[in-house]
């Protein structure tokens, strides 16, 4: 209703305020995805610093309450929720989490204690989305040294959400680069138009920039229709 413009935001921001106690993954994943949606549309207000704010304090209860360690019993729901909840919360730049983050992605470079496969995402979102150049070169790195490609394609969805300009052109070139395989190019592009304002703008401007390169690649297949989607 509210993006019918039937219903004041507001309203939604107070209905979302009263899942604070909710336990179940899938209302939780509902509420990120329209949370989500509303920080796309902020971005381009005032209100964009605001909303983050707004972020942290529905989702900061509930990342307590999971913490960062599965718990006797769980089950894979608890973890799916854990990733979500902690990858909301490090985007929006809660401290806790980001210096969390931080510590435990240090330990997984240097191999002392490598992150389990479900919090991985996570931890990269929020490095990475405050990090700098040398973050980002560290996760190339780890995307070189990937054994398994579902780690490469894990890496390559988040590497969007790095902030500076010169860095995101860095993630643009690399996704039409040999590193990444042909198919999985329109996730990288699609991780940086959705990783931020000025990564949308630049993601744009590459498509448009090398769009025979990207036609002939994909000559007219859906991955070209998912291209223009994101």
């Amino acid at each position: 209703q509210a993006r019918a413009g039937i219903i004041s935001t507001v309203e939604v921001l107070k209905v979302m305020e009263a899942f604070v106690n909710e336990p179940n993954y899938t209302v939780w994943s509902d509420l990120s995805c329209n949370l989500g949606i509303l920080s796309t549309l902020l971005s381009h207000t005032d209100f964009y610093e605001e909303i983050q704010v707004f972020v942290k304090d529905v989702f900061s209860p509930i990342g307590e309450r999971l913490g960062w360690d599965p718990k006797p019993g769980e089950g894979h729901l608890d973890a799916l929720l854990r990733g979500l909840v902690l990858g909301k919360l490090g985007k929006a730049g809660h401290k806790a989490t980001l210096e969390e983050a931080r510590r435990r992605f240090k330990d997984h470079v240097e191999g002392k204690h490598i992150l389990s496969a479900d919090l991985r995402s996570p931890v990269y979102v929020t490095v990475l989305k405050h990090g700098d150049s040398t973050t980002l070169d560290t996760m190339l790195k780890l995307h070189k040294q990937a054994d398994m490609q579902e780690e490469k394609n894990r890496i390559e969805r988040v590497l969007g959400t790095i902030s500076q300009p010169e860095l995101i052109q860095k993630v643009l070139t690399f996704a039409l680069s040999e590193e990444v395989r042909p198919q999985d190019t329109v996730s990288v592009i699609g991780g940086v138009a959705g990783g931020s304002k000025q990564g949308r703008k630049a993601a744009w401007k590459f498509v448009r920039d090398n769009w025979e390169e990207l036609y002939n690649r994909y000559q007219g297949g859906f991955l070209i229709s998912r291209l223009i989607k994101v």
